[in-house]
């Protein structure tokens, strides 16, 4: 079946599932999230408790997720990863330790062992929830804006800032995505403690919090937005393949790829209506308001995504040397190493209906102070 199609079909469908992998790890991130608000939404050591194992029983699918999405990106197109994890390996780096002091924090945080202290510990997951989405946010961004590489005929890469990735935290539109991805996690996780969690010091603090990072999470967004769409891009000449810049490229991708602009604005709006149920006080969906939005941020971020990559665009530009810029075209594997991943791929619906089983399980009720007297407890 799939060795029936072009290496072009397979590149692009590569690029979907990379894409849409993205687009659920930045959903899943209201971990992360929740993680940042432990001492906002939680006055004392119960709620703080109730906050934690509520996230905390989801923080492996953000990290599976997580490296999934490293290991496909790997795997479909191993020039992305062999130029941007070897070059900009500082802020991959501290994402890494940051999502590495995550797993010590959940593993250690309660046991009578622990020497640390818990307010260690939680210090640990606010740094994940900070770093981890604002780090994740500005290397995503760097798909728009560009990054400091160049890559010879050889195919082998140098970066060329000492600064190797963390110059990208200087970008204002890489930083205002940053700050986006850290304001909709505390939304989503906020959305989310709705709908999971039955403690009504929790639930009004969250309902306190929500219009508080709601604010700055439209703010960030729409900045980013602005200077996305207002910006040059990063043009392919379908012909020689040669790049050069392109006024209101991202902007040009949106008009000339109708269904992708559906999905963006969708999503859009769909998280946005998440959002205003609870401040709205629409009881009947507050409980349910994270669907929408986080089936909104599925599609925002999945739309962004098939902008910076479909319609003869570089997803991986180089400010360096404008040729040196990386295409779905020229970073892939080979059509036989597509193929046989694309059988591969067919197994993922059978995944994800396995990780929709047990999430229904996990949440088949609401987490209350009873919770708190079970054997495993973070």
């Amino acid at each position: 079946m799939f060795e029936t199609l072009s290496h072009t079909a397979l590149q692009q469908y590569w690029w979907i599932l990379v894409s849409l992998l993205g687009a659920i790890l930045v959903f899943l991130l209201f971990v992360q999230g929740g993680q940042s608000l432990i001492y906002q939404l939680g006055k004392t050591d119960v709620s703080r408790k109730l906050i934690l194992n509520t996230v905390g029983s989801k923080w492996e699918f953000t990290f599976t997720t997580l490296v999934t999405f490293g290991g496909a990106f790997f795997a479909s197109f191993p020039l992305f990863y062999s130029t941007s994890f070897s070059g900009a390996y500082w802020v991959w780096f501290l994402i890494l330790i940051a999502f590495v002091v995550q797993a010590v924090a959940y593993e250690f945080r309660s046991k009578p062992e622990n020497l640390l202290g818990t307010r260690t510990f939680d210090a640990f997951l606010f740094v994940n929830g900070l770093l981890g989405t604002v780090l994740l946010g500005a290397a995503v961004s760097t798909f728009f804006t560009g990054s400091h590489f160049t890559v010879d005929a050889e195919r082998h890469s140098q970066w060329t800032m000492a600064t190797r990735g963390l110059e990208a935290a200087f970008n204002i539109q890489n930083l205002s995505l940053g700050l986006t991805v850290f304001f909709l996690s505390r939304v989503l996780a906020i959305l989310y403690f709705f709908n999971a969690i039955d403690n009504e010091e929790v639930i009004r603090a969250s309902r306190k919090q929500l219009l508080y990072n709601a604010i700055p999470f439209v703010f960030f967004f729409l900045l980013f937005a602005t200077l996305l769409l207002l910006s040059n891009g990063f043009a392919v000449n379908p012909a020689t393949q040669e790049v050069f810049m392109q006024p209101y490229k991202y902007a040009v991708n949106l008009l000339e790829m109708p269904l992708v602009a559906v999905l963006f604005l969708s999503g859009v709006v769909l998280v946005l209506a998440g959002i205003a149920m609870p401040i709205l006080k629409f009881e009947k969906f507050g409980g349910k308001a994270i669907w929408y939005s986080g089936i909104g941020t599925v599609l925002t971020v999945f739309a962004l995504l098939l902008l910076a990559g479909f319609n003869n665009t570089a997803f991986y530009p180089s400010v360096a040397d404008l040729q040196s810029s990386l295409t779905i075209a020229n970073s892939s594997s080979s059509h036989y190493t597509l193929t046989a991943m694309s059988y591969v791929s067919l197994f993922i619906p059978f995944v994800l209906l396995y990780i929709v089983y047990v999430w229904r399980v996990i949440n088949k009720k609401k987490v209350d102070v009873s919770d708190l007297e079970k054997e495993h407890v973070y």
